[in-house]
């Protein structure tokens, strides 16, 4: 192997496990921020929404940032503004003002939607460079390391240590790791290089294609699923089942464990059956696990469910991400587009999930998320695997 590209491997899949750690080590204590601030599950959705306005304003803008500065300086600018969120979230908490605790949110929102963006354009080309599927791994990284956050998030909040201490820790480490991996990324392209050759129809064309528009929707219903379990399992589980805020971590955990384990080994199974019958078979899963964990009269029945949940919601995002990238001409613009759809659900969807949790209660809330999967099931046709002439071409390029 290449070593720029072993190495471009191994950044990637740093990059990717810090993603996930930052993340989670938010979302597994959200119960404890919505106690700090007295907030309802509807006000905490409220609260949710507005990093998810940071990160929609954000995405369209992704693609774009990263064909002109490059994914590592992208990742670089996204992590130095998830930490300094990070920071002001916890000035937040510790003052118990919800306006501080709303702009450390959007700006946490737009720094992880660049860095998600651009660490999924460079984990596409890394994957079309190896010629084997990868991407899987790559967000079994990011659920590797929100594993570890819900873990530490889970045993920080059993011995009682301040969610504001623990956002400061993971705002320095954020910072470091950030600035310091995407060195390792693959070289960005030369000027007139065929994957930078000039689209036609624009920047913004890729809004127009039918099928990266149905990828997007493919793409939605997995992260919906997703994001809503990563915002909502925890709470759920605390509300639901009266269980504690460190069991309703752990389910979290459970959650986050299956799907990293299902994303570590789903490539041989996509490359040996094809995308469309492996999403196919992940939705189903997913659906089957949400309706187990909402209907569950236990925590042990519930957390069957999550073990379901979590292993079908596992490839839907990444394998959406690859199917956007088959052409690397337009690989750039196309994941930036299915990103933007797909982040939308992931952020946006589960604050609304609040608002209707107080009308009917968190767990059975939950329930909506279904239909997004049934729709995403019926559209995963559009992922197909579709390699031109031309990305044959730059492949056999980069075998010389």
């Amino acid at each position: 192997m290449n070593p720029n590209l072993k190495s471009a491997v191994w950044a990637t899949f740093a990059i990717f496990g810090l993603n996930g750690l930052v993340f989670a080590s938010w979302a597994a204590r959200i119960p404890a921020a919505s106690a700090a601030l007295e907030l309802s599950s509807g006000q905490m959705g409220a609260l949710l929404l507005v990093g998810a306005v940071g990160s929609v304003l954000s995405l369209p803008l992704a693609g774009l940032i990263s064909a002109r500065v490059g994914t590592a300086n992208t990742v670089r600018v996204g992590g130095a503004a998830a930490a300094l969120a990070a920071a002001t979230v916890a000035a937040g908490l510790q003052f118990q003002s919800v306006p501080l605790t709303g702009a450390g949110l959007f700006l946490f929102g737009s720094g992880v939607a660049l860095w998600d963006v651009a660490q999924n354009i460079e984990g596409a080309d890394v994957e079309r460079r190896l010629r084997r599927t990868i991407m899987p791994r790559f967000h079994a990284a990011f659920s590797g390391g929100a594993f570890l956050g819900a873990l530490l998030g889970a045993g920080l909040a059993a011995v009682d240590v301040d969610l504001p201490a623990h956002l400061v820790a993971i705002a320095v480490l954020s910072l470091a790791v950030s600035l310091w991996i995407p060195r390792y990324f693959l070289p960005v392209a030369a000027p007139g290089h065929a994957e930078q050759a000039p689209v036609a129809g624009g920047r913004f064309s890729a809004w127009r294609e039918p099928r990266t528009l149905l990828i997007g929707l493919v793409v939605l219903g997995a992260a919906l699923t997703e994001g809503a379990a990563n915002d909502w399992v925890a709470k759920a589980t605390v509300d639901g089942l009266g269980s504690s805020e460190s069991v309703g971590a752990l389910m979290f955990a459970v959650f986050v464990a299956a799907m990293t384990l299902v994303r570590f080994i789903g490539g041989g199974y996509i490359d040996r059956h094809g995308r469309v019958r492996v999403l196919q078979a992940s939705l189903g899963t997913s659906l089957a696990g949400l309706l187990l964990f909402v209907l569950a009269p236990n925590v042990l029945l519930a957390g069957v469910g999550a073990v379901l949940w979590g292993a079908g919601a596992a490839l839907g995002f990444p394998m959406g991400m690859s199917a956007a990238a088959d052409d690397p001409r337009h690989a750039a613009l196309r994941v930036s587009v299915v990103s933007t759809i797909g982040y939308t659900a992931f952020l946006a969807g589960p604050p609304l999930l609040g608002f209707l949790g107080d009308l009917v209660g968190i767990r059975t809330a939950l329930l909506a998320v279904g239909a997004a999967v049934l729709a995403s099931f019926l559209v995963a046709p559009a992922a197909r695997e579709r390699a031109g002439e031309e990305h044959t071409a730059i492949l056999d390029k980069d075998r010389t």
